[in-house]
């Protein structure tokens, strides 16, 4: 029996964006529509200020995690999903202080039960210097099979990179199961990092260039955040797998196209088979 499932990554610039209680509704009807089985968001955030949350419905913490607020991005749109009956499994990695204001991270939401562990990439360890970058690992299964999930969200090439790559490397060599990595890589198509990703002994594919349909290119376009005074369209976000997933689908979303625009970047959805 062939296995199909759906995964969608998208760096959500939260609580940054005008409109931005609008675009949260917008993210989550098309996860409505789309029953995604397993969502990589980063530039998750919530107040360092705000008031925290009793309970956190179907949150799976890891080690060491810091309280979430009432206003944390995830908790948010999956409250927002539960209300509608749509049931999310989620967890947060903690990264650094964004913005001056609010504890930024990552976060993977998952249909079913998830293990998650943070694991520290970066040189730096310390929540008042943005260079500190943590993957969100998660195992969880999709459509009955065991996968390993990664929510990444790294730095530039030669501003950390490859350093963050090597850990990341080193933890998911030690895993014997499929593999998603999901998020901003801030490493453009055809660049060195980009390169060296597809060179890694993980042996990964890019959804986007090996898919049997392929929408859209760019999921940057312009002067953002991390990538000031730049004029080009980018694509800077990804769904790297293990090549035991035969993709059949890699678009583009959240581009004011068929979906609305709800951050400074656009999302990339995936179908897989595997």
């Amino acid at each position: 029996r062939e296995i199909m499932a759906k995964f969608l990554t998208l760096n959500t610039h939260s609580w940054m964006e005008d409109e931005q209680e609008k675009k949260l509704d917008q993210l989550a009807e098309r996860i409505l529509q789309e029953k995604y089985d397993v969502i990589c968001l980063q530039e998750v955030n919530q107040e360092m200020e705000s008031e925290q949350v009793v309970q956190a419905p179907f949150y799976h913490a890891v080690d060491g995690a810091i309280a979430i607020h009432k206003d944390h991005f995830a908790h948010c749109l999956v409250e927002r999903l539960i209300e509608k009956g749509l049931i999310y499994h989620w967890s947060w990695a903690y990264n650094h202080i964004g913005f001056d204001r609010f504890h930024e991270g990552v976060a993977i939401l998952s249909l079913n039960p998830l293990k998650p562990r943070e694991l520290l990439v970066s040189d730096a360890n310390d929540p008042t210097d943005y260079h500190t970058r943590k993957v969100l690992l998660a195992e969880t299964e999709v459509d009955g099979r065991l996968v390993t999930v990664a929510s990444c969200h790294l730095s530039w090439w030669d501003k950390g990179f490859q350093e963050e790559w090597v850990q990341v490397e080193k933890e998911l060599l030690q895993r014997d199961m499929p593999l998603v990595l999901m998020g901003d890589f801030n490493n453009p198509v055809g660049y060195e990092g980009y390169q060296h990703i597809l060179r890694s002994p993980l042996a990964l594919q890019d959804s986007h260039a090996v898919a049997d349909t392929i929408v859209g290119t760019a999921t940057v376009e312009g002067d953002i955040a991390g990538w000031a005074g730049n004029k080009d369209a980018l694509k800077i976000d990804y769904i790297f797998t293990s090549k035991d997933f035969n993709v059949k689908k890699s678009a583009v979303v959240f581009d004011g196209k068929a979906t609305p625009v709800v951050s400074d970047h656009f999302g990339l959805e995936a179908e897989v088979a595997f």
